[in-house]
């Protein structure tokens, strides 16, 4: 019995020597849910490092005064598809990230419907301070940030961007249509010399008041789901 003890203590000795020790009696806890962060180009870090450091430099802005802090960007820069939104609200103001109150909800909803998820697409808004009382941003507003928003997509160079709302789609296709008459069409755009195709759709936070539209919005998700194939 003793000899039997002996030899699967040896055993244990030999398989334990084997091991490093740190990876069994540190105190970092093992995260089992951890994603594999994509590397990201280096100089791609910088640029939008530095494109982020300019718009918290702004003067003499009303939007800037009223809010708690930036709300520049969320998920992965190597994507193929930017999604572009209106500005911050209350929730995104609080956390410092885009579409992360109810409406963001519906859009990590939406996302997953076509197999996308944080991990896979990159989100920012048109303007990266909450307007107040949620209200949405003026003229002046819209383009004093244009011009850094034309900056983040040059910097991304996204293949697909999706516009959510009429804020982000007169910045960028300067359309004064409704959207109901021009989403669901690709639109090719120039920022800066760089070719993109671009979607229009609703807002989730439209969809959240007028959930009958949800329809139209799986159709242009289809349709950005399928281009996607193709790039």
């Amino acid at each position: 019995m003793s000899k039997k003890i002996n030899t699967k203590l040896t055993k244990l000795i030999k398989y334990y020597s084997l091991i490093n020790h740190n990876l069994i009696f540190n105190n970092i806890a093992i995260n089992r849910y951890q994603k594999n962060q994509p590397k990201v180009n280096e100089e791609k870090v910088l640029d939008l490092k530095k494109l982020k450091s300019k718009i918290i430099e702004i003067k003499d802005c009303k939007l800037k005064e009223n809010a708690s802090k930036i709300v520049f960007s969320d998920g992965n820069p190597n994507s193929k598809i930017m999604i572009i939104g209106e500005g911050p609200g209350a929730n995104e103001d609080k956390e410092g990230l885009p579409f992360v109150g109810r409406a963001g909800q519906l859009l990590d909803k939406m996302l997953n419907a076509i197999n996308l998820n944080r991990n896979n697409v990159y989100i920012t808004n048109v303007v990266n301070y909450r307007p107040p009382d949620n209200r949405k941003p003026t003229e002046g507003e819209i383009m004093r940030y244009l011009p850094f928003l034309n900056k983040h997509i040059e910097i991304i160079k996204p293949k697909i961007i999706l516009l959510l709302g009429s804020t982000a789609m007169r910045a960028i296709i300067n359309s004064e249509e409704v959207i109901s008459k021009i989403r669901g069409k690709w639109h090719e755009i120039n920022i800066n010399k760089l070719k993109v195709l671009a979607m229009v759709s609703f807002h989730p936070a439209y969809l959240l008041r007028q959930p009958d539209q949800k329809k139209f919005s799986w159709i242009d998700l289809k349709m950005i789901r399928e281009k996607l194939k193709s790039l």
